[in-house]
């Protein structure tokens, strides 16, 4: 056993909440790149939706929506690569192929996949469809899309003010991921086709990496800040969180049995971290509500501050009322002691993603 493996297991062990302990995750499919708000209350009913598989992106103009620049178009060969992509034209950088084609780090790329060369244009070279940036009328619109989308799911409204701030885009990428589009917590340009899909979707599927053969599952996913719950191929709910900060990053894991669950009610729900503890309740220096461990030590849990970037010592937090319904939902809401029994949690937890802070 290697003596990181060994500090988790007595962490484990002792119930800590090593939030920041070493890693013994999986590690997640790698692309071939070789560079390296609100606090409304939530609803009460969950309507549920079917999975799907997400879509690639292949050269496919959608009609009536001008043209392609073939000079600015490159096919992905066999065995090829991002940065053998870059170095083939004058000018561009792996970075600047992942921002112009709005692309992560772990992206797969297939033989015939095509890429977009020419950067900052505000054009997607591929369908000639404009990048520009929506306008305050278009972002309201969308903005009033998203919560309609959103609407049988916990995730809260979004304020209709035409601001394409941070939590609108947050909301965004999670409709990205249901929808079976290219993941990114960007804009979305008005006319272009992942907005088509956008409005023509009647419902959210289940999203790419959920643990869809467990009878209940979590997906944390980094790029969107979002959490999305189900049971099998079904849809349950969709809430935001904030995961591991710089330097304590939540950890890439496949589906991993959620393996303690710690109701802490001698302190209303507040367990101090035994790696941040702080002498009064505050959820900004380690106090967790309810935290739920998987992964070694890391864990879901409570908080008080939710926002939609990474701000966690590597654990995923949700603001508490939204804890209460996920616990609620796995049958936990009534457990009065600590609990090591990963049957009675029942649930597998999934952890995926890149957050991009230029996104």
């Amino acid at each position: 056993m290697t003596a990181g493996r060994a500090l988790l297991v007595a962490a484990a062990a002792l119930g800590l909440a090593a939030c920041d302990a070493g890693s013994d995750a999986a590690s997640p499919v790698r692309s071939s790149i070789d560079t390296p708000s609100s606090t409304t209350p939530p609803p009460t009913s969950r309507p549920t939706t079917s999975t799907t598989t997400p879509a690639r992106r292949q050269a496919e103009p959608p009609d009536g929506r001008g043209g392609r620049d073939e000079s600015c178009v490159a096919a992905v060969e066999p065995g090829g690569s991002l940065s053998a992509i870059a170095a083939a034209h004058r000018g561009v950088t792996v970075d600047g192929l992942l921002v112009e084609n709005r692309i992560g780090v772990e992206v797969v790329l297939h033989p015939g996949d095509e890429l977009d060369v020419c950067i900052g244009n505000d054009v997607d070279d591929v369908t000639g469809v404009s990048l520009r940036p929506p306008t305050a009328q278009e972002v309201r619109r969308q903005q009033r899309r998203l919560n309609e989308l959103f609407a049988p799911h916990m995730i809260a409204d979004l304020v209709v003010d035409g601001d394409s701030g941070p939590l609108t885009r947050q909301l965004l990428c999670a409709a990205r991921m249901g929808l079976g589009l290219r993941v990114s917590a960007t804009d979305m340009p008005a006319g272009s086709p992942e907005e088509q899909a956008l409005f023509e979707a009647d419902s959210l599927s289940v999203p790419a990496g959920a643990a869809t053969w467990a009878s209940r599952w979590i997906l944390i996913d980094k790029t969107c800040q979002v959490i999305f719950t189900g049971e099998s191929g079904e849809l349950v709910d969709v809430y935001p969180t904030s995961t591991g900060e710089e330097g304590h990053e939540t950890r890439d894991v496949g589906a991993v049995a959620a393996f303690r669950y710690d109701p802490a009610l001698e302190n209303d729900g507040w367990h101090d971290s035994s790696h941040y503890p702080v002498p009064i309740d505050d959820p900004l220096n380690g106090n967790m509500y309810k935290p739920l461990y998987f992964n070694g030590g890391q864990a879901i849990h409570g908080a008080n501050y939710v926002p939609p970037w990474p701000r966690s010592k590597g654990c995923a937090r949700m603001f508490t009322w939204h804890h209460d319904a996920l616990l609620s939902w796995l049958g936990l809401d009534g457990i009065t002691q600590p609990t090591w029994r990963r049957d009675q949690i029942g649930v597998m937890v999934t952890v995926q993603g890149d957050y991009r802070p230029e996104d």
